[in-house]
């Protein structure tokens, strides 16, 4: 059986984590983007050298990445924000493909904000958007980071891009706190 690669996307606050969640108890492999994007920064110098010369010192502390002064710059400024999804994303992409190669199972998942721009659109097989009404997703956000509305705002508006095209095989899942997400789930499953 060939193994299927599935996106699970979205925008901040819609609650890609739960359906992620609900895939991972079921037993399906997932592959958090946000967080092995963390880690590979975290125990990359190489990274945190990029971070300090291209986008600000000040986001580098003690050779550790401080990342309410680096969310602040980049969430921001629209050029900072793209030149650090340069430096991270190439990374996240090798690290992804060698943890494709190394589990088994038939069916895999890889939850990103960003499918397009990190060019991961190209190694899936579908893509799973899971949707949320906007003022739910500030709510959402405003409470889980602590952060102030226009700060989940400002990265809500910084995820928003045109997409030329768009995967030809985009399945939708409600996140809206009434649509039951198990049933959806295995539906697309």
């Amino acid at each position: 059986m060939k193994q299927r690669v599935i996106a699970i996307v979205g925008g901040i606050g819609v609650g890609k984590t739960v359906v992620s969640t609900v895939l991972s108890k079921l037993g399906y492999g997932i592959y958090d983007c946000d967080s092995n994007a963390k880690r590979l920064m975290d125990s990359s110098d190489t990274i945190k050298q990029q971070i300090a010369s291209k986008i600000s010192e000040k986001a580098i502390a003690n050779n550790q990445i401080n990342r309410p002064v680096l969310a602040n710059i980049v969430f921001n400024d629209e050029q900072k924000l793209e030149t650090l999804n340069q430096i991270t994303h190439s990374a996240v992409k090798d690290d992804i493909i060698k943890w494709i190669e190394e589990n088994n199972g038939s069916v895999k998942f890889i939850e990103t904000a960003i499918l397009y721009q990190s060019g991961l659109d190209k190694i899936v097989d579908e893509v799973w958007e899971v949707t949320a009404p906007m003022e739910l997703r500030i709510n959402r956000v405003m409470s889980r980071n602590n952060i102030s509305r226009q700060d989940v705002i400002s990265r809500i508006n910084s995820q928003q891009i045109e997409i030329k095209k768009p995967h030809p095989n985009i399945k939708k899942i409600v996140n809206d706190l009434v649509t039951p997400i198990l049933p959806q789930i295995l539906r697309l499953i």
